[in-house]
């Protein structure tokens, strides 16, 4: 009598044929949106739905997003106290995610400078407006001094009939300081602290499920958000950034497929086993777009592939905010020297210097769900470069930013798998099941 199928293999399975068909959906609904064309001046029925599914999607995961950052890295580090030699642990943690930033950072100044994106990019409007969102160094300090106790921060702007519409957003920044400092209290506190961390864990378990419930939406989040790309933008933007999009591609190649290969065999650890227990959250992380959305599978992950749920639970939520090779390191730097080539500016051996200590340094300013322009903006800032170059890439950042954030997932399950190894914790893997059967 066969075996039934395991309920992790057949939810993956069909969950990844559900993205992709929902992908292809969107693609052709863009196209037809873009076709007919603005009605009255406005956009069409179609376009206005495919707009309001992707918004929907997009802001559903926003919304969990706080909780869920609070509750994991509280937990993370009330953790630590079952961790051995947990001091160890966490600086071999941190050196990592440095080392492979540097890594991915200096492939991407190669690519840069052998591809050169930016010349003969005459067909991108160079008109472009300066992002909404722009990273400054002295943003980036004044960010990590929480302004309240919520990581509350209220944005205003002029209304059309003449008053201020003022919306309130989270500084995700200042929440992972909020949490870092709570969680080091809760640990000095002891036992008096039990209760706390009690109810952190239980909230900690319903962000993840309500998480869950929002992940298999994904299909139809990602119909909206593609088709949305392709009516607002078309072919014509992808063409005049065509080389710029083949050089980030390329370099997430590398880092994926040599780079990471490379560190792993290094350190004596299966690259087959590391993807085939990593391509699920990889999988996750490229139609969602969001590292911090993709957490729960990604820490299941990496407990699948043997590193211990008590190290796992501190290093995953940590580098789900933190570990950005591909947003953080990979596409500023590529990116910057697109914009210097573009308008024609020379880039010198300290400029290349800068980007490197602003990505290995920086990464932190990406915490959240799409941070990726933060990060470019700090970077162009800190090179003097016209932060309206940034602007000139928006048009295909949703395509880009879905290989960026698999690039991000797989690092976040890297990074934990090889300090385990090094450190002599690293487990046998689970040989089935990476899911449990009711998520």
């Amino acid at each position: 009598m066969a075996a039934a199928p395991k309920p992790a293999s057949r939810f993956f399975s069909s969950f990844g044929l559900q993205v992709l068909a929902g992908m292809a959906v969107g693609l052709l609904l863009g196209l037809l949106a873009r076709s007919i064309g603005p009605a009255g001046g406005a956009p069409n029925g179609l376009a206005q739905a495919l707009d309001l599914v992707g918004t929907i999607f997009v802001d559903l995961l926003k919304a969990l997003v706080p909780p869920l950052i609070f509750a994991a890295i509280v937990s993370s580090i009330v953790n630590l106290r079952d961790i051995n030699n947990a001091a160890r642990l966490v600086g071999q943690t941190l050196l990592w995610f440095a080392i492979t930033a540097l890594i991915a950072v200096s492939i991407g100044i190669a690519l840069g400078l052998l591809i050169q994106p930016g010349v003969g990019s005459g067909a991108v409007p160079a008109e472009a407006a300066t992002p909404k969102t722009v990273g400054s160094w002295l943003d980036f300090l004044k960010g990590l001094v929480p302004a309240n106790a919520l990581g509350l921060a209220a944005t205003g702007k002029a209304a059309d009939g003449g008053g201020i519409t003022v919306t309130l957003g989270f500084n995700v920044l200042q929440i992972i300081v909020i949490s870092i400092a709570v969680g080091a209290a809760a640990l000095r506190a002891g036992e008096a602290a039990e209760p706390f961390i009690g109810f952190v864990r239980g909230l900690l378990a319903i962000m993840r499920r309500l998480l869950w419930w929002v992940i298999r939406l994904t299909p139809i989040g990602s119909a909206g958000l593609i088709g949305t790309a392709i009516v607002k933008y078309g072919w014509d933007a992808l063409a005049g950034l065509s080389a710029f999009a083949v050089a980030i591609y390329v370099g997430l190649a590398i880092i994926l497929l040599i780079v990471y290969p490379a560190l792993l065999l290094l350190n004596g650890i299966s690259p087959r086993r590391f993807f085939k227990g990593a391509w699920p959250a990889i999988q996750l992380g490229f139609v969602s777009r969001s590292s911090v959305g993709t957490l729960p599978v990604t820490e299941r992950s990496a407990e699948v592939l043997g590193v211990p749920r008590s190290y796992a639970a501190f290093a995953v939520p940590l580098a789900s905010t933190t570990k950005m090779d591909g947003c953080a390191a990979l596409y500023p730097a590529i990116s910057a020297i697109f914009v210097a080539q573009f308008y024609g500016l020379p880039l010198g051996l300290t400029d290349y210097g800068l980007i490197v200590l602003t990505s290995v340094l920086g990464s932190a300013a990406t915490a959240g769900l799409t941070g990726a322009t933060v990060m470019l903006t700090l970077t162009l800032s800190t090179l003097g470069l016209p932060l309206e170059g940034a602007g000139l890439l928006l048009a295909i950042d949703p395509i880009l930013d879905m290989g960026r954030t698999a690039i991000n997932v797989a690092g976040q399950i890297l990074v934990p798998m090889i300090v385990a190894r090094r450190e002599g914790i690293l487990e046998e893997p689970v040989p089935e099941g990476l899911l449990p059967a009711e998520a």
